[in-house]
């Protein structure tokens, strides 16, 4: 049986939108079943005035990192309030023009990923201005019952990693925003429209609902288990594949056999991946128009994969490997942590300061920690 998304069901808790200006946060994959856009739902059954904009854009055009200001959507003629430019968190002058503020978008079930930030910026403009918020519930891609990661160091606290949490949180973006509301005290006025016939066990073929890529780098559900993972290495020198049609799932640089780095993975045997040695040529970002050895990883079951663990091994190795070769990229800002200090929580990776065992003890010690907490907020 279809699962149904909060959207789909927005007849049923109508009341929550009556006699109220409506802002909504969404981008190419607010859609239904049918394929009909948040945007048009939301014009037929409430009074939208104004959207909001995260990370790529409304309309799903621009890559990672790009900025953008606001705008008139020329599809619809309304004001598109930028949340990923000179401010993420919504202003008081956006909104006074609202008196709800909607979410329907899909994430990928990672800490890395800016559109549950954008979430916990909305639920805190909300709270200082007295407004409501409504988040129409999606599937996890990489499912609700796995977890796995260290927690975050709130000395690295970024817009890719805001609250201590692990990398891999199975939750539903729902029960995110009940977690975020209650136990890292935003305290708004939520509002959770909740999906039917989902399951946490469902993956999310299982639903038999459509996938939209929710951006231009994760492609495909393959794609998002693998991103947990191969994330980190961008705050490195070796290229994760984007500027090609595998972001995430190939690792690589000009300086890696592909082959030696295929065999050592493989030997750690590691659940439920396998290595194969992988050339690629990056047509952007770093590495471009290089010819890069590497690895491509292939997830061979999806519920003994270890995406932390799998990613914190690549890199370890490459590492062990290549020591006069590997590097990692000084930070964006001086003065600030670097980009592989954000995406792992830390510094003691950059450090090189423990063993593979080690780490993987820090990661079974702090996904048990954070399981506790998540328990209290679990919906299906």
């Amino acid at each position: 049986m279809k699962t149904k998304t909060g959207i789909e069901r927005i007849k049923q808790h109508a009341s929550i939108f009556e006699n109220k200006r409506v802002g909504l946060i969404t981008n190419p994959t607010g859609i239904d079943s049918m394929f009909k856009t948040t945007i048009d739902i939301m014009k037929e059954e409430t009074n939208l005035v104004s959207l909001f904009s995260p990370e790529h854009g409304i309309r799903g055009n621009l890559q990672a990192g790009v900025h953008l200001d606001n705008y008139i959507d020329p599809q619809t003629n309304a004001m598109v309030f930028s949340l990923y430019g000179q401010t993420r968190k919504p202003t008081q002058e956006m909104m006074e023009t609202i008196d709800c503020l909607a979410m329907d978008i899909q994430e990928v079930g990672s800490r890395f990923y800016t559109y549950i930030y954008t979430m916990a910026y909305a639920m805190m403009a909300c709270k200082e201005f007295d407004k409501e918020f409504v988040i129409f519930d999606r599937p996890n891609p990489i499912g609700c019952n796995e977890v796995e990661g260290n927690i975050l160091d709130l000395a690295y606290r970024s817009f890719v990693g805001y609250y201590a949490m692990p990398q891999r949180y199975g939750m539903t973006i729902a029960e995110l925003a009940k977690m975020f509301n209650e136990e890292f005290g935003i305290g708004c006025k939520l509002h959770v429209v909740l999906m039917e016939n989902y399951t946490r066990d469902m993956s999310f073929e299982d639903t038999l609902l459509p996938w939209v890529s929710p951006s231009p780098n994760i492609p495909t559900i393959d794609t998002a288990y693998a991103y947990n993972g191969t994330c980190i290495f961008e705050g490195t020198n070796v290229s994760e594949g984007r500027g090609t049609t595998k972001p995430f799932e190939v690792v690589g640089a000009p300086w890696v056999d592909g082959f030696e780095y295929a065999n050592a993975l493989n030997r750690l045997n590691l659940p439920g991946v396998h290595f194969r040695p992988f050339f690629f040529t990056p047509m952007f970002s770093k590495q471009e128009k290089q010819l890069c050895g590497g690895v491509q990883l292939h997830v061979t079951d999806r519920l003994a994969f270890k995406p932390v663990k799998t990613g914190w091994s690549m890199l370890h190795v490459i590492r062990e490997l290549y020591p006069n070769d590997f590097k990692v990229l000084d930070p964006y800002v001086a003065g600030r942590p670097c980009m592989l200090d954000y995406n792992t929580g830390g510094e003691f990776i950059r450090n090189n300061r423990y063993t593979l065992e080690q780490l993987f003890n820090i990661l079974d010690r702090e996904t048990k920690d954070f399981e506790a907490t998540r328990s209290k907020y679990l919906i299906y």
